[in-house]
């Protein structure tokens, strides 16, 4: 079907707003990152006039953003792990198996997306307390309770998003990797994960994602020693100033990771999210 003049004309014209809209404040962060803190609390320029990376290098001593930086790595990788690896023999056993109880627990993982995170912040607190009173672990201000606290958020859609993937791949794959000798964990590895590569690339960027940037349950899981970045950008607004330039400076550093995995894998990325999600 040729597209209409009206449409053409309608679809560049929503192509250059989301484009102004995504561009704007971009660019707002980068120009506001490259002037003094007096330029950025003064008048608002769009072209600033005394350009400098200072702020690009006060911002390291300010906080202590490398030990922040530090420590949002090992939680969001840690978190990745360990959701990917947990969703795959999950989502296997739902995608290949019948047992009693798979509907319950598919319906309950899928269910848990529908309420707020907020929700959870007062229950899982009192569990990693009576945890530490009955047993003596330690979770609350320690990196592996925040790592947890993380697992109950990316699992459930890990899992679902998985199990509707490995539904899309033939069971006779299976069938014909049993029929020479090996056993369902041989299938799994050999045929299945292979073939679910996109899917598997999918969950652990959201894995990731949703670890690195979650301000909420960082805020209260952690203390000055293991305090993320999420948190750590706080400590740049004092109570007798605020260090927007760095801020700046600052969002734009511990954003490069998640931009760079995204740009490297977003095809993949892509293609998991739609194969999972219309199975």
């Amino acid at each position: 079907m040729r597209e209409t003049t009206s449409s053409h004309i309608f679809r560049w014209v929503v192509i250059v707003f989301l484009t102004i809209f995504t561009v704007v404040p971009l660019y707002v962060m980068i120009t506001s990152s490259l002037k003094p803190l007096a330029d950025v609390q003064g008048a608002f320029q769009w072209w600033p006039t005394n350009l400098t990376i200072q702020p690009f290098i006060d911002m390291w001593s300010t906080v202590p953003l490398a030990s922040y930086f530090l420590n949002s790595v090992i939680v969001a990788s840690a978190a990745t792990i360990l959701s990917v690896i947990i969703a795959i023999f999950a989502a296997y056993a739902v995608s290949r198996y019948r047992f009693k109880g798979r509907t319950v627990f598919t319906t309950t993982v899928l269910s848990t997306q529908m309420f707020p995170g907020v929700l959870f912040l007062l229950p899982l607190f009192l569990i990693f307390v009576n945890i530490n009173q009955a047993v003596g672990i330690q979770l609350v201000g320690t990196r592996w309770g925040l790592v947890i606290t993380y697992l109950t958020f990316s699992l459930p859609f890990a899992i679902w998003m998985l199990a509707g993937y490995f539904d899309g791949i033939p069971r006779d794959l299976d069938e014909a990797a049993k029929v020479d000798g090996s056993g369902p964990m041989g299938a799994l590895w050999h045929v299945v994960l292979p073939a679910a590569r996109p899917g598997l690339i999918a969950v652990a960027i959201y894995s990731f994602m949703t670890s690195w940037g979650e301000v909420l349950f960082a805020s209260v899981m952690t203390t000055d020693e293991n305090r993320t970045l999420a948190v750590g950008l706080q400590l740049y607004s004092t109570q007798t100033n605020v260090y927007w330039n760095q801020i700046m400076a600052a969002s734009l550093v511990v954003s490069i990771p998640i931009v760079i995995a995204f740009l490297l894998l977003q095809r993949s990325f892509v293609a998991g999210l739609t194969a999972g999600a219309v199975k």
